[in-house]
């Protein structure tokens, strides 16, 4: 099931009494977990209530979560006439016609243009209510967008695991040069010093003893083991069935300082050309590893 890809999509729809909720759900990759919820007006009280829910299904990622309601006219805001304001004016009016002897009479347009005779009314929705439908549809939007993120991950799975693999190549052609690379390395440090030391007598032994020295320090057989235990392990996390993102693009840090590392060691031209090799399989593994949850 594991890994996942961060990019995804999901739509979710619940239904009651005509109502109709839809949930969409579109993710993009990202650091951490950010979420960005857009409900309708009435009901932002449920912000907190959706986001800790994606927050129990997704690890991290950009998730952009959108709800609609269609067929709702029950809790759409109404107009009301407010039948005691107006009778209260037209009594004012009235009153003000006898005793100034306004013309008259009153008409429907005076009536329309005095405040609160009309008013916008929002409506009362049961909220417990409206809350199983809006999490029965985000619930169904999250499956279908982890469904499409489990397979956007497979193919990650399998890029990744070929990169590996060529990398792990790489790797196993320098182990195999490394025993003639270092008898080259001592056979020049002998000559080098032999040409510095003319006409100084200086014991056999101990001119083979400093070599091994100097030689043993272009060794890089600690530096390839690491990387095979690196590899191994990244395999491991690949199958493993809890987000591995942070925990990839570490490792292929760890990779590259053993890359550079062996680099430094081995003053070689071929070595040098595997090394460079090697670094540019890690930046494509890297750019796969960031959409990895």
């Amino acid at each position: 099931m594991r890994p996942r890809s961060m990019t995804g999509f999901g739509r979710g729809e619940a239904s009651e009494g005509g109502k109709i909720w839809v949930a969409e759900i579109r993710t993009v990759n990202h650091r951490f977990l950010d979420q960005r919820v857009v409900l309708p007006r009435l009901f932002t009280v449920f912000e907190e209530r959706v986001k800790k829910r994606i927050a129990s299904v997704f690890d991290r990622g950009r998730v952009d979560v959108t709800f609609s309601l269609t067929g709702a006219k029950s809790i759409e805001p109404q107009l009301a006439i407010n039948r005691s304001a107006a009778l209260q004016y037209r009594r004012c009016l009235e009153e003000l016609i006898s005793e100034y002897g306004a013309v008259g009479p009153i008409t429907l347009q005076d009536m329309l243009t005095l405040r609160d005779v009309i008013s916008l009314e929002e409506q009362c929705p049961d909220l417990e209510i409206e809350w199983s439908l809006i999490s029965a549809s985000l619930d169904i939007a999250l499956k279908d967008c982890d469904i499409m993120r489990e397979k956007e991950g497979q193919a990650l799975k399998d890029d990744l695991l070929a990169g590996v693999e060529r990398f792990a190549a790489i790797t196993q052609q320098i182990k195999d040069q490394l025993p003639v690379l270092l008898q080259q390395r001592q056979g020049d440090l002998r000559i080098r010093i032999q040409n510095l030391l003319i006409g100084i007598d200086i014991d056999p032994i101990r001119l083979a003893q400093e070599v091994a020295i100097i030689a043993d320090k272009s060794d890089v057989a600690e530096e390839i083991t690491r990387l095979e235990s690196h590899i191994a392990q990244f395999g491991w996390f690949l199958g493993s069935n809890e987000p591995v993102g942070r925990r990839l693009d570490f490792l292929l840090q760890e990779f590259l300082r053993e890359v550079n590392t062996l680099s430094s060691k081995i003053a070689n031209a071929s070595i040098a050309h595997l090394g460079v090799e090697m670094k540019n399989q890690i930046e494509k593994l890297r750019e796969q590893v960031q959409n990895i949850e």
